[in-house]
C-alpha cells in the first residue's frame, strides 16, 4: 500500500515539491553560510518525494544551534515551502481519492518550517534505533 500512495504521490504533488526544494537548496548552497541549509533542503526534498514508509523524529541532541537554525530557515525558505504544502494539499482535498494524499501534505508542513533537528526515519524501524 505504501508503494502504492507513493507512487500516486509523485504523480500528484511529490515530484513539484521535490523540485521546489531542490531550487531551494540550490540557492541557499550558494553561500558558504547557507551550505547546512541547503544539504537540510536536499533531505527533506527525497523525504517529501516519496513521504510514505518514513516519519521524523525529534534528535535529542538538537541544541540551541537548531532553533537559530530554525528561525533563519523560516526566513530564508521555510515560508514558501510550507505555502506550496499548503497550496498542493487544498488542491488534492478538493477530490476524495486525494483528501488522504492533502492530509499527508499538510503534514509535511511542520518539518518543512522548522526541519533542523529531526531526522527521517524508516517507520518500520524499531523504536530503539530512533
Amino acid at each position: 500500500m505504501k508503494t502504492l500512495l507513493n507512487v500516486v504521490w509523485l504523480v500528484l504533488s511529490g515530484f513539484w515539491l521535490f523540485l521546489a526544494y531542490l531550487a531551494a537548496g540550490a540557492l541557499l548552497c550558494v553561500t558558504i553560510i547557507g551550505i547546512p541549509f541547503g544539504v537540510a533542503a536536499f533531505r527533506i526534498g527525497v523525504y517529501a518525494l516519496w513521504p510514505f514508509g518514513y516519519t521524523t523524529v525529534e534528535r535529542r541532541d538538537a541544541g540551541a544551534p537548531s532553533c537559530v537554525g530554525n528561525v533563519l530557515w523560516l526566513l530564508l525558505a521555510g515560508w514558501w515551502l510550507a505555502l506550496g504544502h499548503i497550496t498542493t494539499g487544498i488542491v488534492l482535498c478538493v477530490t476524495v481519492i486525494g483528501i488522504p494524499l492533502g492530509i499527508a501534505n499538510f503534514k509535511l508542513i511542520p518539518i518543512s518550517l522548522f526541519p533542523l533537528g529531526r531526522d527521517i526515519v524508516r517507520t518500520d524501524q524499531p523504536f530503539a534505533a530512533r
